[in-house]
């Protein structure tokens, strides 16, 4: 089984070849990507979202986000994806081509199941040679011209995605307290946490102890524990858990969870 995704151009093309079932818990999108589905079967959840593909099929998700994604291999065939990294500055460079607007702030869903025309599906298939064949000369140069081709096919495809692809702007300071409530549970840095709030990491302590009377990291962990309880009352077990609620490891967990609770979590019920 692969742990991580083949870079097949630095930084621009991977490919993910799985035979066994993975879920990636506390996922952070930091790129504009465009996935290919080449076999088995992909799920993308966020907190607002769940989305699902099997072969052929394609999803371009937005930057910036947390999501958890299940890699399933299906009977008969293995988990194979492809996922495209849309360049920010091959998009600038797009837009300044094309003339088009860059002012306007995409309001839509951050991640948009594209329906597979013709174009898309020769556009697909003419990137299998590229994953095949990683260390052929011609594989960077025309990598490239396939991602730039992949954004005129996207927007001619779905014109509305112009804002999408060319909304440069930073995260917007949101709701804190909202965001941090419904996504606590992702084992990312809390520097992470500071951007997708919108704020720097000095801002995001300030506002963060203003709003829950903690520091971050002490919050999270005490939110975390609640949580644990919560579902271990419920008669589920440590092993299925501890994951899910952004520990490392289960000795972490059990240590933690004994540490405030005076009981390890198998002897809680």
């Amino acid at each position: 089984m692969t742990a991580h995704p083949s870079e097949i151009i630095p930084g621009v093309l991977f490919h993910t070849f799985l035979t066994n079932m993975r879920r990636e818990k506390g996922g952070f999108l930091e790129k504009t990507a465009l996935v290919l589905q080449v076999s088995g079967h992909f799920t993308l959840e966020t907190a607002g979202q769940k989305i699902s593909m099997r072969r052929g099929e394609m999803l371009l998700m937005r930057k910036n986000q947390l999501g958890e994604i299940t890699k399933q291999p299906l009977e008969g065939e293995d988990y194979q994806t492809i996922l495209i990294h849309l360049n920010e500055e091959l998009l600038r460079t797009i837009a300044l081509e094309e003339n088009i607007e860059v002012n306007r702030k995409y309001g839509g869903p951050p991640n948009v199941l594209i329906p597979v025309n013709e174009f898309l599906r020769s556009f697909f298939d003419s990137i299998i040679p590229y994953v095949h064949h990683p260390k052929e000369k011609i594989t960077t140069a025309m990598g490239m011209l396939k991602v730039r081709e992949a954004v005129y096919l996207l927007i001619n495809t779905l014109p509305e995605l112009k804002d999408f692809l060319f909304d440069f702007s930073e995260p917007h300071k949101i709701d804190l307290e909202k965001f941090m409530l419904s996504n606590f549970h992702y084992n990312i840095p809390i520097e992470k946490f500071a951007r997708l709030t919108g704020r720097s990491l000095a801002g995001f302590k300030r506002d963060f102890q203003k709003i829950f009377g903690a520091a971050p990291r002490q919050w999270l962990q005490e939110r975390r524990l609640t949580e644990a309880r919560h579902l271990i009352e419920k008669r589920r077990k440590p092993s299925e858990i501890y994951l899910d609620l952004g520990f490392e490891s289960l000795s972490h967990f059990s240590y933690s969870f004994k540490k405030k609770y005076g009981k390890a979590p198998s002897e809680w019920v």
